[in-house]
Parts: structure tokens; C-alpha cells; sequence
């Protein structure tokens, strides 16, 4: 059955420029970027101050992405990047979101802003409610708007029809105390940010090495021999990840990056903590660019393997870790076996690359053995997603390149305290093992049955299964795939709340009723009755450290999210053992439950106060991989991707700007890439576009094409770029409404944002 969705343009295209792309990136205009950024958000005196306070071991987490600090001395003068800055920035903004805001301006008006617009609105002040049938928010008290919450909860007919959502950014208290509601409330539909980004990750790992976190430690960059960075665009997605890339050169290491695209970032680096190298030319970081097409990663690592063999086999006991393999892993000679189905020369073809690129590829490998690789959305949102992971971890395991120094696997996660998020319980499959715990320590029944992912959650609320929906942080709307099908699935929601510290798009595509509950952000101070209060978070390495918040409140009306959650969870349930608001009072009480609970976090009350905090377990770094099924490290059988293309169809990928973080648009302009002013872009191979009869800055319609559906977003740029035949590149999440909610990765079922196929056809005036 046919399906058809459509997302017009916006009424006017925002007047594009395009400059030459720079060959180095951070160094003088990633210092002046954040700057002026701070001048008009904060203001000089005050944004520098916060910046001094950021990623400090006094200071606050950025609420941006989760790349670790450095476990010794920091750098005063920018232990943060340009987004981290501008996160900072978009917190601490001047600007009110205020109820005489919401009185002035209709839900409707609002909805036809870009996000860009929505989002520089500035910061909620007041929870507001927009009853049913209404067309303009109204202020409610904190009282009236958990006593409707409850109310709209113990009224629904099952604890099912209720769906928790989850941003990355939410404290381990935060966290922690919301798991424990929602499944004192009755279910586990807690799906999270991380179903859409690294749940491939966390399966893959935890299918061959018993943990779903990477291995590494930040100084293991400074040991590494060769580090493979692999659909990941660190430059603009996590900057200061570059700074431990060029420990890696500085001390004699390789680099290598695959990408379909090529990132400024990779290439060359000036450090934003040595002003003297601000104006030089910079750093050269790759050794190697392998530009991959767009899902060709399976079928380049698998000649990778086949081409280690094949040494190997000449050379016996020259490549592969034998000591390693038989003592550590299970599967070897069913790998072995698996590559010998494969033909080098029907798997090139797949990766757009000549097998001399690739044969030195194997080269670095071969003759490395500390090795690190690190990947991110480029591997983890396809539909064979999770092979892509398995078959990096092969790679590792034959080299013996796990649980040493200079070794293992690097995950890059995005938002800060996903990690944490995961750690706390914010899961729908949570194990057993987590559950009779919980049971042990608050005495309840915890619900067995697993909940709903991102995916699945949408499908219940478009079928109407479930009734109510509540998101602590992010911009749900936003950040989902097929947007007009989840937009119609909120609709349909009774209630929808969202915990928010500034305007979004999903405050405005709502239920039949809406609130917005206004939250602390990460850099302000935190009062309960027992005095100012410290959260802890988990950084993408396993480190648990704290985050106090610097400055004032934004307004008086603001709770932090973890007073939300105790004072929703009093309101709501009945006949809890727990004694929520006595909980909230001091958050050392929730650290001692955390301990409790969770492994790992012994004696955390003190060891979190410990200047850089502490690691948690982490049996692969420790290599030992009795968690698995096998009790030893497992080699996988993966298979390349099966997307087969039409002649005039094409794989889109969809990329951030320079100028954003996830769903948050600080700005207009992709510097990075050359592209300034305009966000409704399509990046092309050059010859793509002269077969399709198109100039630069044609403007183009895309129709996405998935099982005789197909979803139509119109009215984007054509811009000639450096990417491989066949393959595109758009941003999100202008073009998510061309990406199927059904398109999604086997097992994890994480949408496979990165491969959608589409067609493109000129639009004609």
C-alpha cells in the first residue's frame, strides 16, 4: 500500500552563501566564533567568567557532549570548545521565555518559525499549560501541574499507556530518581536518546566484549599507535576530541579516517589553548583519508580482514595475536571461514575506494598493535548498524588490541550523561539483575516486561496505545525520524509534558493538552533545603565526576530536574515506601540509593567529591569478557549492506552543521563546510549533478522511496562537494521527515538515518 507524506519549504530560502572551505580547523576563528557568540547571549563579563567555571574540577559539566576531561592538569584558558561555548551560551542566554511571552504569541504562529528561530526565543521562566482547544499557553503553578499530571497518569487503564522520554543531558540524581518512578508508576517505557544514536553500540559491544561502553581511557590516546576514527565528524561534533588526536601525533602515532565525507576537523588542527599557534598552519592530523561511500563500511573492513589473513597466511604468526585468540576470544575459525564466501573484487566495488587505498590500510594495521578506533552515527544508524560495530571489534580482537594500553574500542557518545542516563536504569530492557535490586532496596514490585524503545513508543502513540507522554529534556519532535508520522502520533497523545530550559519545537507540536515545566540548567546553582546541591554525571569513558552549577537561577520558578521528578513521583503514587521529598532535600540520599543499587559505585558520596571523580568497572579494559555467553571475547559473522540503487537514486545521509548540537541550532552557517546563511542544503558528487541536468544552488525537491512509501521534503539547494557518486548529504532535522520510522538497524532497531534513498528532481518555476 502506497503512502505518501510531504513537508513543504519554508516561504522563502534565507539567502545562501558560499565561501571556500578552510583548510584547518579551531585555532583564531573557533576562539572569535565563541566569543561573539558569549557577547550576545550572555554578555563579555559574564559569559567569561562561566567559561572559566566550564569542565573545571570546581566548575560545571558541559551540557554538551560527553567527551572526557583530562584526569590531571586542565587548561584554564579553553578546557571547552567552540560548541561547548555556545551550549554555555544558549543556557545562560539573557533572553526570557516569560508568560507574557506565551500571552502574545499564539502555538500556531510559533509552530511556523524554523527551529533556529524557536530555539534563540530564549529561556522558560514559568510553567506553562495549554488546556485543550486552546491557542495560547497559560501560566499554572507548580502544584496544579503535578496534581494534572497525576491525575492523567492514575487515569489511565494501564501503566503501559504512559511513555517516559529521555534526553542525555539529565544528572545520575535526576536519572536515577526518574527510573524509579516510572517503574514504581507500573512500566519500563523508558526509551532515551540512546535508541536513536548508540543502541547499535551498546548491542554490538555487549554481544562480543560483555559491556556496552567503550574500553579506552583518555590517556590511552597519548599511547596509541594507530587510531581509526570511522563515521565520525569529531570536529564538529565533539572538538575537543582533536586535542587528544594530536597527543596521539605529537607522540609519534598514526591516524587514520574513513568517511564519506572529508572533515576539516581530521585534517588539520590548530590548538585553541596555544594562542601562538592560532595564526600557523596548524597541525596535520590524518595520515590516511579513506572516503568510504555512504553504508560501504562493512564491505571495506571485511578486505581489510581478508587481506590480514592472506599475510597472515603467508606469514604465519606475523599478524594476528595468537596468544591473544586462543586465550581471550571464541569464533576465530568460523571468522576465518566466513571470509574465505567473500571475493575482494565484488566487495570493492561496494566501498568506492581502489584496493591500493585499502591495501595500505591494512598496512597501518598490520604493522600496529596498540590500536584504537573510534566511531559515532556513521556507523550506528544503518540498517546493518550493528555489523559495522562487530566488524570493527574483529579487527581489534585479531591484533589482540583490547584491554591494553593504547588499545580498545571508542565508542564517541554525543550528549553529555547519555552514558550516565544508561548507567542509572533509563532503559525499557533493563536486566534482571538491576531490577531485583531495586526491589531489594525500596520495596516494590517492579514490572518485568520490557518497555518501548524510541520507535516503538512512536507506533503506540500513533495507534493510540499510549496516552500520555513525558519528556525530561531534548526536543523530541525534533530529533525523531518521519516527522509528519510522529508528529501525528503526539497529537494523539491526551497529555504531553515536556521538562525543558528553552523553547523547542516539541513544546509546540503537542497533545490534545501540553505542559511545560521549566528545569535549572547545568551551569546554575541548585538550592534544596539542606542548602546548594552538586549533581554527577558519567562521561563517555566511564568516569563519574561532579557538576555544580555557578550562577542564579534564570527565575524563580524554575525547579531543578531532580525536585521535578520527587515532587511528580509524591504526587502521584499512592502507596510508595519512598520518601521522595525527604530524597530531594539533600542528594546525598540519592547517591547512597545509587550505591546500593548499582555496582560500581561504592563509597560514591566520597569518591565523586575526589577532584576528577572516579572510573566505574570496566571488564573489557580490564580484559576479561566472562559476561559474555561464550565467557571470552566473541568474533562475529557480519554481511556488507544490501541496498541496491536504481540509476536515478541516491543514498542520503543526514549531517549536523558546524553551527548546532543535536537539535539546539546556535546559528546559520556551516563554516566548516562553506556554507553560511542557509540550512536547506543538499551536498552532491558534482558528476551526479551534471547527469541530473543541475547548477549550483539549483533548487531541488527530494522524495525518500521505502517499502512503496514514499515522503517528499521540498525546496533544498544543490551545492556541488567532495562525496562519493551516488550518496548526499543533508541536515537534520530539516530532512527528517524523509527518514522512514521502519527504516531501522536489526536488533537495535535504532533508525537508519544514514542510509535513506531517495530521488532528486529539479524544481520548475
Amino acid at each position: 500500500m502506497s503512502k505518501k507524506t510531504t513537508a513543504q519549504p519554508p516561504e522563502k530560502l534565507t539567502g545562501i552563501q558560499l565561501t571556500e572551505v578552510p583548510k584547518s580547523s579551531v585555532g583564531f576563528p573557533a576562539i572569535k566564533s565563541a566569543l561573539t557568540h558569549i557577547k550576545d547571549e550572555v554578555g563579555v563579563l559574564k559569559g567569561i567568567g562561566l567559561l572559566s567555571k566550564l569542565n573545571q574540577k570546581n566548575g560545571f559539566d558541559c551540557p554538551g557532549c560527553a567527551w572526557p576531561d583530562p584526569d590531571e592538569k586542565r587548561a584554564f584558558l579553553a578546557e571547552y570548545c567552540e560548541n561547548g561555548a555556545k551550549a554555555v551560551a544558549e543556557e545562560a542566554t539573557k533572553n526570557k521565555v516569560s508568560p507574557l511571552f506565551f500571552a502574545t504569541h499564539a502555538v500556531e504562529d510559533l509552530a511556523k518559525l524554523s527551529d533556529y528561530e524557536i530555539g534563540k526565543s530564549g529561556r522558560i521562566t514559568h510553567p506553562m499549560y495549554l488546556p485543550e482547544g486552546k491557542s495560547h499557553y497559560e501560566e499554572i503553578s507548580w502544584g496544579k501541574a503535578f496534581k494534572l499530571i497525576a491525575a492523567e497518569l492514575n487515569g489511565l487503564d494501564s501503566p503501559d499507556e504512559a511513555i517516559f522520554y529521555t534526553s542525555g543531558r539529565t544528572s545520575n540524581e535526576a536519572a536515577f530518581l526518574y527510573q524509579l518512578f516510572v517503574r514504581e508508576f507500573g512500566t519500563n517505557n523508558l526509551p532515551d536518546c540512546s535508541n536513536m544514536c548508540h543502541e547499535s553500540s551498546g548491542v554490538a559491544l555487549s554481544q562480543t566484549l560483555g559491556i556496552g561502553k567503550g574500553s579506552v581511557t583518555l590517556d590511552d590516546f597519548n599511547h596509541a599507535d594507530l587510531v581509526i576514527v570511522i563515521g565520525q565528524n569529531p570536529g564538529t561534533n565533539h572538538p575537543r576530541m582533536l586535542s587528544a588526536l594530536s597527543e596521539t601525533k605529537k607522540r609519534g602515532g598514526k591516524i587514520m579516517t574513513i568517511n564519506p565525507l572529508p572533515e576539516v576537523g581530521l585534517m588539520n588542527y590548530k590548538e585553541p589553548q596555544n594562542p601562538l599557534k592560532w595564526f600557523g598552519s596548524g597541525q596535520e592530523l590524518t595520515d590516511l583519508f579513506l572516503q568510504v561511500k555512504i553504508n560501504g563500511d562493512v564491505a571495506l573492513l571485511k578486505i581489510i580482514l581478508k587481506l590480514m589473513k592472506e599475510q597472515e597466511d603467508l606469514k604465519p604468526n606475523s599478524v594476528f595475536n595468537h596468544q591473544f585468540i586462543n586465550e581471550k576470544t571464541a569464533g576465530i575459525e568460523d571468522l576465518l571461514n566466513d571470509l574465505d564466501t567473500y571475493s575482494i573484487v565484488e566487495l570493492v566495488p561496494q566501498t568506492g575506494l581502489s584496493i591500493h587505498e585499502i591495501e595500505k590500510a591494512t598496512e597501518m594495521i598490520i604493522n600496529n598493535d596498540k590500536i584504537i578506533i573510534c566511531w559515532a552515527m556513521g556507523l550506528t544508524q544503518h540498517k546493518n548498524a550493528v555489523d559495522n560495530i562487530r566488524e570493527v571489534v574483529n579487527i581489534l580482537l585479531l591484533k589482540g588490541s583490547i584491554g591494553k594500553k593504547g588499545a580498545g574500542t571508542c565508542p564517541v557518545r554525543g550528549h553529555s550523561n547519555v552514558q550516565g542516563d544508561r548507567t542509572m536504569g533509563i532503559w525499557e530492557r533493563p536486566p534482571s539483575a538491576f531490577l531485583d535490586n531495586l526491589e531489594k532496596e525500596f520495596k516494590f514490585k517492579a514490572p518485568r516486561k520490557f518497555g518501548y524503545d524510541v520507535v516503538e513508543a512512536i507506533e503506540a502513540m500513533h495507534h493510540k496505545k499510549a496516552k500520555v507522554f513525558f519528556g525530561m529534556g531534548g526536543n523530541f519532535i525534533s530529533a525523531t525520524p518521519d516527522t509528519e508520522f510522529t508528529a501525528a502520533a503526539i497529537r494523539n497523545c491526551n497529555l504531553t509534558v515536556q521538562v525543558s530550559t528553552k523553547l523547542n519545537r516539541s513544546h509546540l507540536i503537542t497533545g490534545k493538552k501540553a505542559l511545560i515545566l521549566p528545569c535549572l540548567g547545568r551551569s546554575e546553582k541548585d538550592y534544596q533545603t539542606s542548602g546548594q546541591q552538586f549533581v554527577s554525571v558519567e562521561n563517555s569513558m566511564g568516569v563519574v565526576h561532579q557538576s555544580r552549577g555557578h550562577l542564579e537561577p534564570c527565575s524563580e520558578k524554575t525547579l531543578s530536574e531532580t525536585a521535578i521528578v520527587a515532587n511528580l513521583a509524591n504526587f502521584t503514587l499512592k502507596k510508595s515506601n519512598t520518601d521522595w521529598i525527604n530524597l530531594m532535600s539533600h542528594y546525598d540520599l540519592i547517591r547512597d540509593k545509587i550505591e546500593a543499587t548499582i555496582p560500581g559505585f561504592e563509597n560514591y558520596n566520597k569518591r565523586v567529591r575526589m577532584k576528577g571523580g572516579f572510573y566505574l568497572p570496566n571488564n573489557a579494559r580490564e580484559n576479561n569478557f566472562e559476561s559474555t555467553k561464550t565467557g571470552k571475547a566473541n568474533f562475529t559473522i557480519n554481511k556488507p549492506s544490501e541496498i541496491i540503487l536504481e540509476n536515478d537514486q541516491f543514498i542520503m545521509m543526514t549531517i549536523r552543521t558546524h553551527d548546532q548540537y543535536n537539535t539546539t541550532i546556535y546559528g546559520l552557517d556551516d563554516r566548516y563546510r562553506g556554507v553560511l546563511n542557509e540550512r536547506r542544503v543538499i551536498f552532491m558528487n558534482a558528476d551526479d549533478m551534471e547527469s541530473l541536468g543541475l547548477q549550483k544552488l539549483d533548487v531541488v525537491d527530494l522524495t525518500s522511496h521505502f517499502n512503496n512509501e514514499k515522503r517528499e521534503a521540498k525546496g533544498f539547494l544543490a551545492i556541488p562537494y567532495h562525496i562519493p557518486k551516488q550518496c548526499t548529504a543533508t541536515y537534520f532535522p530539516e530532512a527528517n521527515v524523509l527518514v522512514p520510522l521502519q527504516s531501522k538497524a536489526t536488533i537495535s532497531n535504532t533508525p537508519a538515518s544514514k542510509t535513506v534513498i531517495i530521488s532528486i528532481k529539479k524544481r520548475e518555476f
